[in-house]
């Protein structure tokens, strides 16, 4: 796809316009999808998706394997145009957006069907009497997919695979501030040969998105921000469309003093400042033991300093620009909130002012505390505030202490002590001397607690998001009728007492007390 502006358009298709953040020149444009665009697109998906349905998982495969060799072979074309929408380097538009939805498309492609595959239910003693239940994955029908501008690749396509492979058929309004790339994803499905109507693109703004919430989608898969996700709940639940919402975090880094220090101040530089800080995953709040804080700080300025920042489009950038003026504006208001309150800026804590665009350098701050919102809210971009504990009962208490609960990490060599430390910190993902990339990981789930949102992507639980599960349950004995049917007398009123003590122990021992009176039941005496 041309990264160079489009024709105008009529007023009828009102358009917008997206702009290179780190040059604020125009790259392209695309139409604000109205109400009635996307009540149509709807329609188009909703008579395209049962036939989609009634393919197998194998044929289904095909297109998405098709759609992932485009996506592959023209990865570094793909590639410049994330970094010209969004603002991030190159090198990190193929590390974290391509590589991850390759590898998406290749598990779900192969994985979804054994992952949907019925299952057997084990219904204890029932299955004496001749019972059987079984699980079918269905799939839902429409999903709506409404997707944010920091990761415009990764986020939808991967969500768009699932559905798929699921048997769905997909609508997705991207954000107004990163429509190419969700034009060029559907371009690619399209050329891989997946019929039309099965993935509709409806670009434009908010109102575009509420649209797609009003025309009746069978599901909602939202990621942004907490108070819009809380309208697209409330929206949402006019209808009962279930939502899965992927929100904000305030993640916490808990460093160990058994920590290997040089690692962990790599590890915290990258969970702060890739993607400018602009992931909700991204290390905002670091709590380090206080025997190795200044060491520790100590190499995170070094590391921090060394960092090259600048357009994302040019080579060895580690740090580009923030996508949106918003956003650096939030930025600079926390950073602005803790100097006001006592905090020190060991490097950073300003726009960049050598450079044109919407750069914000990289910053870590020491002496902060919870009273600031650098420490509270959500900041989305490239600030590391460092804050010391003492006790590692303090370190859980100062992650615990938010609102939010997405991911965190621990950071030590006692692999036992981090894995129960994880258990007690308050978030969908921790992970043990790792940071932010489990989201990459097709394999894992992905999801939060708190006002980091509920319900899960990737991995099986994410799949099961994209299904309808259906109980079947068969009576393989059909002239053998049930003990509690009707009718009810003294016999019946004492075989259910001896159930209730009997046979809801589990024990088939216990239970076989009462077959005489069964037997009755059943077979005419005790009737």
């Amino acid at each position: 796809m041309s990264v160079h502006p489009l024709p105008i358009q009529t007023e009828k298709q009102r358009e917008i316009v997206s702009y290179d953040p780190g040059t604020g020149a125009e790259i392209g444009r695309a139409p604000l999808s109205s109400t009635e665009d996307v009540k149509v697109a709807v329609e188009r998906a909703r008579s395209a998706q049962p036939a989609w349905a009634n393919l197998s998982f194998r044929e289904r495969r095909r297109v998405i394997l098709r759609a992932r060799a485009l996506l592959l072979a023209e990865a570094d074309e793909i590639a410049q145009l994330i970094s010209h929408e969004t603002g991030k380097p190159v090198a990190e538009a193929l590390a974290m957006e391509i590589v991850p939805t390759l590898d998406a498309m290749h598990y779900f492609a192969h994985a979804a069907e054994n992952l949907l595959r019925p299952q057997k239910i084990d219904i204890g003693q029932y299955g004496l009497m001749g019972r059987s239940s079984r699980l079918i994955f269905k799939p839902v029908g429409i999903v709506g997919i409404i997707s944010p501008w920091n990761f415009p690749l990764a986020t939808p396509a991967q969500e768009i695979v699932m559905a798929l492979m699921a048997g769905n058929a997909v609508v997705l309004k991207p954000s107004e501030l990163t429509p190419l790339i969700a034009l060029k994803i559907g371009e690619i499905f399209a050329r891989a040969g997946l019929a039309g109507g099965l993935l509709e693109i409806v670009t434009g703004d908010g109102s575009t998105g509420a649209a797609l919430v009003d025309a009746r989608v069978d599901k909602i898969m939202f990621t942004g921000s907490v108070a819009t996700g809380k309208r697209v709940a409330s929206a949402a639940a006019k209808y009962l469309t279930p939502v899965v919402l992927e929100l904000g975090g305030k993640d916490p880094m808990i460093i160990l003093a058994d920590a290997d220090i040089n690692n962990a101040a790599r590890g915290a530089v990258w969970g702060a400042f890739a993607n400018s800080g602009q992931a909700c995953a991204s290390v905002e709040r670091c709590y380090v033991q206080e025997s190795i804080a200044d060491k520790f700080v100590e190499r995170v300025v070094a590391e921090t300093k060394a960092l090259k920042q600048g357009l994302g489009s040019d080579p060895g950038i580690d740090v580009g620009s923030m996508s949106n003026e918003r956003q650096l504006q939030i930025v600079s208001d926390h950073v602005d909130d803790a100097k006001a309150r006592g905090a020190q800026v060991l490097t950073g804590g300003r726009r960049a002012m050598n450079l044109r665009g919407l750069f914000y350098e990289p910053t870590v701050l020491t002496n902060v505390d919870h009273r600031m919102m650098i420490m509270r809210d959500e900041t989305f971009g490239p600030v590391l505030p460092v804050m010391t504990f003492k006790t590692e009962a303090e370190a859980i208490e100062l992650a615990n202490d938010s609102p939010y609960g997405l991911t965190a990490s621990i950071w030590t060599r006692n692999i036992a002590r981090g894995q129960r430390i994880a258990a007690l910190v308050h978030a969908g993902t921790v992970m043990v001397n790792e940071v932010v990339y489990t989201h990459g990981i097709a394999q894992t789930p992905w999801g939060g607690v708190k006002e980091s949102g509920y319900g899960r992507t990737h991995g099986r639980m994410g799949l099961l998001e994209l299904v309808n599960a259906q109980h079947v349950h068969v009576n393989r004995i059909p002239f053998l009728p049930d003990l509690w049917w009707f009718r009810y007398n003294q016999q019946a009123a004492r075989l259910f007492a001896g159930l209730a003590t009997h046979f809801t122990t589990g024990s088939l021992l216990k239970t076989s007390q009462l077959m005489p009176q069964i037997v009755r039941r059943l077979f005419g005496r005790g009737r």
